[in-house]
């Protein structure tokens, strides 16, 4: 997907190329001014100078750099030139070509003889930090164009004309079963780099019918080719093996939900299934899928407000005590075993008992009875989700 658009026509190219010249101009004079100590102007194919070391020359024409442009080859000025172009000092032009097209121009001031001999290294220096920088732009475009487009299409119920036009040129097939994952990486302090994303677009993707975007800093948007039989397992094996591949090249942790398969032009609902899933790996820290979940399904669709109503109602009356909030969670954690509990917990099973008998106390809620139990859990899993509640 991402070498999609690359290939500009050559209107398109120019244009780019113009709104990047002054910045990447002024980068590519002070890089080849690491490897020649003379005066360096890079001049737009009208013969204009855009960028240099001496600042006065900008924006003066330089005929030789015109010339050049023009006959597309390296042009010498001699101390005998001088008088019949303008704007010129002896030295080389060399023109810089990209996709077999003159672009610009870069001159050396100096004497021929002696600065010749770097011509050649400086154009290729030049036309090479032209090429990364316009390839790197190219993959922002398309990265921006690819997550735009796959936002509104997971917003919108039906595709629209304008929608499907889109995917066609994006060669996106809008009709293909698909199923949705959304990776969420733990928060991070400072932006991921270009070459990041750029690495990890390209490495998911199996099936070229996969649509693989990132949304914002922290997400990738994975809508899997499923038109074949394409089970779970094997999904959360690429899954997997992707976050792995995270942890080890990049050291980002990360985690997954994951949509159940379903037609194209209804990918919202697969997405929605998968957003729901996330929430509960957000707080496991792994991959879950959405037909995974159970008691999620009613829970997640609570309102937050409810949720807190529900844990004062519940638990109000022990969220100062940290010790018995502990007690209770691990209890969960250990299914219910009382002895699993206590030697995780490092203390006596009598110890164990007291504290589930003081949070029955003050909770009126009895932990050895089912409907309790299930009341304290729900209490307990909502206080995960509302941290600020424990006072």
């Amino acid at each position: 997907m991402l070498n999609q658009g690359l290939d500009l026509d050559i209107m398109k190219l120019r244009e780019v190329l113009t709104l990047l010249q002054p910045d990447l101009a002024e980068k590519i004079v002070k890089e080849v001014r690491k490897l020649i100590g003379e005066e360096i102007i890079v001049v737009n194919t009208d013969g204009h100078i855009i960028a240099g070391t001496n600042r006065e020359r900008v924006g003066a024409f330089h005929e030789g750099a015109l010339i050049t442009s023009q006959n597309r080859k390296k042009l010498i000025i001699t101390e005998k030139e001088i008088p019949q172009l303008k704007g010129v000092k002896p030295g080389i032009n060399l023109p810089i070509l990209f996709q077999n097209e003159v672009i610009g121009v870069i001159g050396i001031t100096g004497d021929p003889e002696t600065i010749t001999p770097f011509g050649e290294i400086i154009r290729k220096m030049t036309e090479l930090l032209i090429s990364e920088n316009y390839y790197a732009e190219q993959f922002d475009w398309h990265s921006r164009t690819i997550e735009t487009f796959v936002m509104e299409w997971l917003q919108t119920k039906e595709p629209s004309p304008e929608l499907v036009d889109k995917a066609r040129t994006l060669s996106i097939n809008l009709e293909l079963d698909r199923t949705a994952a959304i990776i969420e990486f733990d928060k991070r302090n400072y932006p991921l780099s270009r070459d990041f994303w750029s690495s990890i677009l390209k490495s998911f993707s199996q099936s070229k019918h996969d649509v693989t975007a990132r949304s914002g800093n922290e997400r990738i948007i994975l809508l899997i080719d499923s038109s074949a039989t394409v089970h779970p397992t094997t999904i959360k094996k690429r899954l997997n093996h992707f976050l792995q591949f995270l942890k080890n090249t990049f050291g980002i942790s990360a985690y997954a939900g994951v949509g159940q398969k379903g037609e194209g032009n209804l990918i919202r609902h697969s997405y929605e299934q998968a957003e729901r899933a996330l929430k509960i790996a957000r707080s496991k820290r792994e991959i879950i899928f959405d037909e995974e979940l159970m008691l999620e399904m009613i829970t997640e669709e609570l309102r937050p407000e409810v949720k807190s109503a529900y844990i004062q109602r519940t638990i109000g009356s022990i969220l100062s005590e940290s010790e018995l909030l502990e007690t209770l969670t691990e209890l969960f954690k250990q299914n219910h075993s009382l002895k699993n509990t206590a030697q995780s917990l490092h203390i006596h099973i009598n110890t164990l008992h007291y504290r589930l008998k003081k949070v029955e106390d003050m909770t009126h809620l009895n932990p050895s009875k089912i409907h309790d139990l299930l009341c304290l859990y729900l209490a307990i899993l909502f206080l995960e989700e509302q941290p600020m509640l424990k006072k």
